[in-house]
């Protein structure tokens, strides 16, 4: 089976393109706010309208500034030395998750300092929604054939465009690579945006200490996150950067790991729920 070859411009209207990328992102934001809107109207966000707008601007103003920012530092610092322009061109694709959680954090801070908000408790109100958004940003990436995945006789396995495999694979010539790959963009749709979208709904429907759904999105996601980076290829510029096996998403994706970990610990557990106490 081929890789489906998707024009990444939806519509062109002369000097203005729409990108399918661009799209998703919108898309993203968009199911975001639809699901955030239906748990205020069941009761189980306190929220108003305003409030649920005003927080959906800072995030997405984090997600996309961090997420971009993420890639040039974590991935493709090099590529930004040699053109620094390159930081500006999002529709050409290349955002990192792990980035745009910085960014979500900082600007959920400001958000939160700045509308004396509980922050632990705005973090837990927003994570069940996150992977919803996660998987719509991977079908961008799947339309823009981007996360190429690792070689595989695997009968799913795919024959990716030489185009978008060039960088792993300098002597594809041709239309089409003569190997199959995995498709680690639908792989990760699948696990960071279904399962772990599901898990987290039906996880953060009942009532839970502070800070224990934002935990359990951490420790989620770093989980599937891991396990697919099995059978993605790794990045080009960086390859294996631990031990000949681990990746750059994986590392990170530990860090996270970790901090899921310290928010379930009985101290830092029994602070937040201090911190939010009447």
């Amino acid at each position: 089976m081929q890789y489906p070859n998707i024009d990444p411009v939806l519509l062109d209207l002369g000097p203005i393109h729409l990108y399918w990328y661009g799209v998703m992102y919108m898309l993203a934001f968009g199911v975001f706010w639809l699901l955030a809107y239906y748990r205020i109207r069941k009761g189980q966000l306190a929220w108003d309208v305003t409030t649920l707008n005003d927080l959906c601007f800072y995030a997405a103003i984090g997600a996309v500034l961090g997420g971009r920012c993420g890639y040039v530092l974590f991935y493709t610092f090099e590529h930004f030395l040699a053109d620094p322009l390159w930081l500006f061109r999002i529709w050409e694709g290349g955002m990192s998750f792990h980035g745009g959680l910085l960014g979500v954090i900082a600007a959920i801070l400001i958000w939160s300092w700045r509308t004396s908000q509980a922050f632990w408790v705005t973090m837990d109100a927003i994570a069940p929604m996150v992977p919803a958004g996660l998987g719509i940003g991977r079908i961008g990436n799947f339309i823009n054939t981007e996360l190429p995945g690792r070689v595989t006789d695997f009968s799913l396995g795919v024959y990716f465009p030489c185009e978008s495999v060039l960088e792993h694979n300098y002597l594809c010539f041709g239309s089409f690579e003569n190997v199959t790959r995995h498709l680690s963009s639908i792989y990760q749709f699948i696990a960071e945006g279904i399962i772990l979208f599901l898990l987290l709904w039906i996880y953060s429907s009942k009532p839970h200490q502070t800070g224990r759904v934002a935990a359990a999105f951490l420790l989620g996601y770093a989980v599937f996150r891991f396990v697919t980076e099995f059978f993605r290829q790794p990045d080009a510029d960086l390859g294996f950067i631990l031990f000949g096996w681990i990746t750059m998403g994986q590392l990170l994706s530990l860090f996270m790991a970790i901090g899921g970990f310290t928010l379930l610990l009985p101290q830092v557990s029994s602070r937040l729920n201090k911190s939010v106490a009447p």
